[in-house]
């Protein structure tokens, strides 16, 4: 059962990475569109059916099989898995920031450049590579 939870995960985390890494490039094109245009009104529809119906999931989904297989691998007083997690607290929070930005494109409210979000757009992956490594390696 261990290795369909993890499967199970591994595929959350990829929908979850491919949002979070999909949804600032969004915002980078958005930001150079007119509000009200149709180009703006077209993203302000991708931007929130991203986030709705893949991102919020599969962030849920990697939550609920990751905690399940922590409880079940006794991993709770590793070392690399408190690092890990607080990774991952990190990655969450980029979420939520993203989310917060969504709306705020809904609104035409965008007070950030291009450039803001070409920047943001690597912070999820970074934190990926460390969680991959943490959890590949187990290095402590």
């Amino acid at each position: 059962m261990y290795l369909w939870l993890k499967a199970l995960h591994i595929i959350a985390v990829i929908a979850w990475m491919a949002g979070l890494l999909y949804l600032p490039r969004l915002f980078v094109y958005h930001a150079a569109a007119k509000p009200g245009s149709d180009a703006s009104e077209t993203f302000k529809a991708m931007e929130r059916r991203l986030l709705n119906f893949i991102m919020n999931p599969a962030m849920a989904l990697t939550w609920i099989f990751g905690i399940v297989l922590v409880l079940q691998g006794q991993w709770i007083g590793a070392t690399w898995f408190h690092i890990k997690f607080a990774l991952v607290i990190a990655l969450s929070a980029a979420h939520v920031l993203l989310s917060h930005w969504v709306v705020e494109f809904s609104f035409d409210r965008n007070r950030h450049t291009q450039k803001f979000y070409r920047i943001v757009n690597e912070i999820p992956t970074v934190l990926m590579i460390a969680i991959v490594l943490l959890a590949v390696l187990k290095p402590f």
